[in-house]
């Protein structure tokens, strides 16, 4: 492992601030990917807190969502670090950021050496399963042979599940929030429709590293739809005028989450990742979903969110139903699916419960600010 650089990256990303206090992983051999196409090398970039005990077994890996990055203390700030949840000076953790990403791992703006430029829009399809194959070596890298906790959300929940499934006696427990087995018909056309936002970008098909971005700014507003509930816009984006009629808080809001996105992330990732997330379907090639899901072997606890609209709680539902011995509790917030990166007090409440009893409790009141 080896602290990174900005030219060890290979980045060419406006405003992207490096984080020189995250790890490199480079793989130097080649690497296939689900689809057969092949990737010369790549590169990893995580990040670790805390200290691997010498039984190694305090091991916490957090796999991100869509747009997050390997400085999980972070994005979860409210679940890591110093008197949280998961607490450095009790747990190693690890956060990588994943294939195709904005932030440092091999993606669309690293080099491509086939054609002496960089990928752009040639970089090769990925699928969750190829992200978990190379997390998978890290792992190795890392000496890791137990992990403690894997837990993500959304489609960092896609990612854990599908290392449940490839590794069944790797992860000890198995925390899955927000997430599924495979995307459905509706995810999909969510994620389609930020496509052809992006498309849409006269600027989308040049090779350029702000390509397609203003298209990207109106897939973030479409996708915050997703993300968020009627009950979240109404308590939090209600004009208070009620004699106002235009420039709404709710179309400042909207317009507000495009540009803040534009400034940390890219098009092409955002591309990358959203039919990544598409491709999720743990039962590909392994005999169906039912059959993929009873392979896992982890003690598992399934959070799903009331008013989740993109991943609604059937879906959470189903696997606490179909994998082994699952437990499954909802938590009721108005924000969501981004409730998982919302709700830390409720969260921590229930993953105490999980790790000391069997016994999850079904309903749990959700403070509301």
């Amino acid at each position: 492992m080896a602290k990174i650089t900005s030219h060890e990256t290979n980045l060419f990303i406006p405003n992207y601030e490096l984080n020189l206090n995250l790890l490199q992983f480079s793989y130097e051999q080649e690497f296939t990917l689900e689809s057969g196409e092949t990737l010369a090398r790549f590169n990893l970039v995580y990040g670790t807190s805390g200290t691997l005990n010498e039984t190694k077994d305090n091991v916490v890996w957090v796999c991100h969502a869509l747009t997050g990055n390997a400085s999980a203390d972070d994005w979860w700030s409210g679940m890591i670090g110093e008197g949280k949840f998961y607490n450095p000076d009790e747990h190693f953790i690890i956060c990588a950021n994943i294939l195709g990403s904005h932030y440092g791992s091999t993606g669309p703006f690293s080099w491509n050496n086939k054609t002496d430029d960089r990928y752009y829009h040639d970089f090769p399809f990925v699928t969750i399963r190829d992200m978990v194959n190379a997390m998978e070596l890290l792992r190795i890298h890392l000496g890791i042979t137990k992990i403690h906790t894997c837990i993500g959300g959304s489609l960092g929940g896609q990612q854990a599940m599908e290392w449940a499934i490839l590794q069944p006696t790797l992860i000890d427990n198995l925390i899955l929030i927000a997430t599924n087995a495979y995307h459905s018909a509706w995810g999909i056309a969510f994620n389609e429709s930020q496509r052809m936002a992006i498309e849409t970008d006269p600027t989308w098909k040049e090779k350029r590293p702000d390509a397609g971005i203003q298209g990207m700014k109106t897939a973030r507003s479409i996708a915050l739809l997703s993300y968020r509930h009627y009950e979240t816009y109404t308590q939090k984006q209600t004009s208070p005028d009620k004699n106002k009629q235009d420039d709404f808080p709710a179309s400042s809001y909207q317009r507000y989450q495009g540009e803040k996105l534009a400034k940390r992330f890219n098009a092409f990732s955002y591309w990358v990742l959203s039919k990544a997330m598409d491709s999720h379907n743990v039962g590909r090639g392994r005999g169906g979903v039912e059959a993929a899901l009873r392979v896992i072997r982890s003690k598992t606890l399934v959070i799903g969110i009331s008013t989740d609209i993109l991943f609604p709680v059937s879906e959470q539902k189903y696997l606490a139903q179909t994998i082994p011995n699952a437990q499954y509790t909802e938590i009721d917030s108005i924000y969501g699916h981004d409730g998982f990166l919302v709700e830390f007090e409720i969260l921590s409440q229930i993953l105490k419960k999980f790790y000391i009893s069997s016994d999850i409790p079904k309903d749990i009141p959700v403070e509301k600010e």
